[in-house]
Formats: C-alpha cells, structure tokens, sequence
C-alpha cells in the first residue's frame, strides 16, 4: 500500500484553544511541547493488505506549540478539520478526524503527559489528571511518561500530588 500524500486543508474552519493549567506542581518544568493526532474515520477509503487482508488505516501525528499564558498556564491552537479529506487509494473519499491532543511537560528525565481526545475537545469539556510528586524531576537513566490518573484517590498518599487540566474552547477562525 502506497504511503498516501497528507495535504494540510487551505481553510481548516474549527479552531479550538487547548488551555492546559497546572496546580500545585513541585516546581518548573524544563520543556514544554504539545501534539494532535487524526485518523482516517471511514476505512472503506483505505485497501486491504495484500498478505493479512487487514485495513492499515492513515494516521498523522503533529507537533503543536503551547505558549506560557502566564502563571501555571499555557495555550495551544488545534484544528479539528486540519487534514484535507481526498481520496487517497481510488476507493473513495477518506475523511480525516481529530483523535485528540496531549501536551508533554518535562521535568528531569519524567514526561507528564495528559490528554483531551475529541469527545471532550468538541463538548470543550475540561479533563484534570493527577500525577504523584515524587516523580517529579526523576533521573532515572531512561525517560518515563507518565499519563496522571483520573483521581487522587488513586494513589496512595493522595495529599502528594499535583495536577494538570486540560481544556479545549471552540473559537472563530
């Protein structure tokens, strides 16, 4: 199967802000970057496999800058019909969809990653993950991504962790 070629669409029209705040975090953080990634949502567009008869269906990855908006505050722009829908393998048209988007906050060698997926995103509903701060700024010898937890029940000292939340808000293009 050829590697289809990804155009971005000319006039993506549903922006979305991600606002991402932090609380309570026991310090900086050294780098901070984002991401969004899309799915092709209609595999009928997309050939089998010649070998398995399984739909290998497209997927892109993207780089997103968040910008610190001040205190423990930093905001992204995400387009929801970022990728331009075409039809890609002769089959029909593939219509590209917004999986989610996730910011990476990097302190020592441990990346907290939470993430919003599209559900939230379109409800511009806000996500908060809890992360344990005695992780915080590890060095251990190899990176560590760590995704939170939904509740700081989940832990066992619930009174040591720190959280971010994560936010999307539709906006005029």
């Amino acid at each position: 199967m050829k590697t289809p070629d990804i155009k971005l669409n000319p006039a993506p029209r549903m922006r979305y802000e991600i606002t991402v705040s932090v609380t309570d975090a026991p310090g900086s953080f050294d780098r901070v970057s984002g991401s969004v990634d899309y799915r092709v949502a209609n595999d009928k567009c997309v050939p089998m496999t010649p070998i398995s008869g399984a739909t290998v269906v497209p997927v892109k990855h993207l780089a997103i800058e968040f910008k610190h908006a001040g205190g423990n505050v930093y905001k992204a722009v995400v387009f929801a019909d970022l990728l331009q829908d075409e039809d890609y393998f002769g089959l029909g048209l593939c219509h590209w969809s917004l999986v989610g988007a996730g910011a990476d906050f990097v302190a020592g060698s441990v990346e907290f990653s939470p993430s919003i997926y599209k559900e939230d995103i379109l409800a511009s509903k806000q996500v908060t993950r809890f992360f344990a701060r005695k992780v915080y700024g590890e060095n251990a010898s190899d990176v560590r991504i760590d995704i939170g937890r939904d509740s700081r029940d989940a832990f066992k000292n619930p009174n040591d962790t720190f959280s971010i939340s994560v936010k999307a808000e539709k906006k005029l293009p």
